[in-house]
């Protein structure tokens, strides 16, 4: 539904974007991470048609966004970084407004505007000002322009930025809600949003992809994939020396009560590490254990790993 083939742009001498390209389908939410500065802003105003790019290009279920930029918009929704509305409209005038702007008059318009009001739970402030509302609720008021229109792909820069834990809950329910009949990319550099929302990730340093895969494939490149966690509730002195023995373990890390133990990089290491660990509680009476569990990873590790070398 949404190709975007080698984008570049530059600014002067700065090489904003180098040479993306990616592609979601129909039901992907599609996590464009990266630190700030490295060019997530810039590609997302490029896809949307909001900045020319310097080379490439993007297309919209086939519309391309510079040879038929009017075809290619109408099937966008884009929620834009901060979440600029006119403060000095109601809620429904503004949601009026951008109606009219995208060709809904009479009934037509007014029913979108309740049906989205009712999707973005903002019925409860729809003759109110938007100035006089909180964060939360101008960020759902800006996201509820987007969808108004019904679009296919669904662009959101940072949509959760900001946001206290309760309103990054409804945002993210929104967006589940709806991803089965969209193709929708989040910029962000908030990690937890990747596993609460995003199907695929793509991770940009300095312009370029560096990482292309599911949140699962990235987790499984952390140093901590496959560790065993210990929350240890009494055991004797010699706990991390036995540990330490066992032949699917590479290294031992004791801060009490917590110890992890990770697992060797052959190919049966992570998989014998819990049997192994398990085999020698059991052999070991004095020691008493409060939990065990296998780690999956961790995505800061790897996002550290991938954009901060060569920095």
């Amino acid at each position: 539904m949404l190709a975007v083939k080698r984008l570049q742009k530059t600014f002067g001498l700065i090489h904003a974007v180098r040479d993306v390209s990616f592609q979601v389908a129909k039901g992907e939410v599609l996590g464009f991470l990266g630190p700030n500065g490295a060019g997530k802003t810039t590609t997302m105003r490029m896809i949307t048609g909001f900045l020319p790019p310097t080379a490439g290009t993007a297309s919209v279920m086939g519309h391309d966004i510079i040879q038929d930029p009017i075809s290619a918009k109408k099937l966008i929704g884009y929620l834009p970084e901060n979440a600029p509305v006119y403060a000095d409209m109601t809620v429904w005038n503004y949601l009026g407004f951008i109606a009219e702007i995208r060709g809904f008059t009479g009934r037509l318009r007014d029913e979108r505007v309740r049906q989205t009001l009712s999707t973005c739970r903002l019925d409860s402030v729809k003759h109110q000002g938007i100035g006089t509302l909180s964060k939360g609720y101008k960020q759902r008021v800006c996201f509820a322009q987007a969808l108004l229109h019904d679009p296919p792909a669904l662009i959101m820069d940072e949509p959760t930025d900001g946001l206290d834990p309760n309103q990054k809950h409804i945002v993210r329910a929104m967006i589940r809600d709806m991803a089965a009949r969209k193709a929708i990319v989040i910029s962000t550099h908030i990690l937890e949003e990747v596993d609460a929302i995003c199907s695929r990730v793509i991770i940009i340093r300095n312009g370029s992809i560096v990482a292309n895969a599911t949140p699962a494939e990235l987790k499984a490149k952390s140093r901590t994939h496959g560790a065993v966690e210990l929350t240890v509730k009494s055991a004797p002195g010699d706990l991390a020396a036995k540990l330490e023995r066992l032949a699917s373990a590479e290294r031992v890390e004791i801060r009490m009560p917590r110890v992890v133990i990770y697992p060797r990089s052959s190919a049966d290491g992570a998989a014998r590490l819990a049997a192994d660990i398990l085999a020698l509680v059991k052999a070991n009476p004095g020691w008493e254990l409060a939990a065990m569990k296998t780690l999956e990873g961790r995505l800061d590790d790897v996002f550290r790993e991938l954009t901060e070398s060569g920095n």
